[in-house]
């Protein structure tokens, strides 16, 4: 697919398509509305997503598209490629010889910088136990939704080799606090394992589109604050849809236009709905968008 407009990345590459879900976080599914909408007409998704109660959702099909196997091989310049954004990788439906054709492009990729990011947290660690997938430019993630599939997915992660470990906590539809997430003693470090061969990067941000539930910024102020305490690089989204109405004490106005005045409540803290872009990608009136360095591995040669 090449081009995206996803802030954390440069370009996407989707060998493989379709999905499942298996968490809340799944539930308005981006590329699930995309592959109903969107892309309906294109042949490789067509099927793979259909329209359900207003919303649309996977059909759990999973399709490998090998004349898109090669595509980063076309890419000299080097960027940063978010794997099967319109699929997992891991999916417990995709065949491991579609999975090690992906890596065997990957190693032939130096130049670029490969982000999977994937849901099925025990299916990672498992792959990549073998150094064949052992690769210095590729970053492994998984995504993380509450403290409920943090304290699931991280410690797996964590458990998986990788140059770079790094979660994705979007959406984010609860408050994730990593020091309850419980690790093995290895990667405790002043009890502030997301640093110092822990987790290496954060990503955080609020849920988009028509059906999207909102995110207290008090929950992403924590997952920063963390970040920054245990010297760990934080990226910020989006705010998503929903804003925090900002409703003035003194005479009870909104700050925004009528058109704006549906909205959702979380305890006692309301919400309005101004949609993706006005909600934007500030917090606490600034732009967070730090990446990781990574340290060096051995990538393994393509076995002959």
């Amino acid at each position: 697919m090449g081009k995206t407009s996803i802030e954390w990345t440069d370009a996407t590459w989707n060998p493989i398509v379709g999905c499942s879900e298996v968490s809340p976080g799944c539930a308005h599914c981006y590329a699930a509305r995309l592959a109903a909408t969107r892309l309906n007409q294109v042949p490789a998704y067509a099927g793979l997503s259909t329209y359900r109660s207003h919303d649309v959702g996977w059909t759990g099909e999973v399709r490998f598209l090998a004349d898109r196997l090669d595509e980063p091989l076309h890419w000299r310049k080097p960027r940063k490629i978010f794997v099967c954004d319109m699929s997992d990788l891991f999916h417990e439906k995709n065949h491991d010889s579609w999975i090690c054709d992906v890596f065997d492009i990957i190693r032939r990729c130096p130049q670029h910088t490969f982000q999977i990011l994937t849901k099925r947290a025990a299916r990672l660690r498992n792959f990549m136990d073998s150094p064949r997938f052992h690769c210095a430019h590729v970053w492994l993630g998984v995504s993380v939704e509450n403290q409920h599939f943090a304290d699931e997915r991280i410690p797996l992660l964590l458990e998986t080799p990788a140059a770079v470990r790094f979660v994705s906590a979007e959406p984010l539809l609860g408050p994730v606090d990593f020091r309850e997430v419980k690790v093995s003693p290895q990667y405790l470090l002043k009890e502030k394992w997301i640093g110092g061969g822990g987790l290496d990067w954060v990503i955080c941000g609020g849920e988009s589109g028509p059906h999207a539930r909102p995110m207290h910024p008090d929950w992403a102020r924590s997952l920063r604050d963390q970040c920054q305490a245990a010297n760990v690089p934080f990226f910020f989204k989006q705010s998503g849809e929903w804003f925090p109405n900002g409703q003035d004490r003194n005479t009870g106005e909104l700050p925004f236009p009528r058109r704006f005045e549906v909205r959702q409540t979380i305890g006692e803290h309301a919400f309005v709905k101004l949609g993706k872009s006005l909600s934007g990608r500030l917090l606490d009136g600034r732009e967070w968008n730090q990446f990781p360095g990574y340290t060096e591995l051995p990538c393994t040669p393509k076995p002959k």
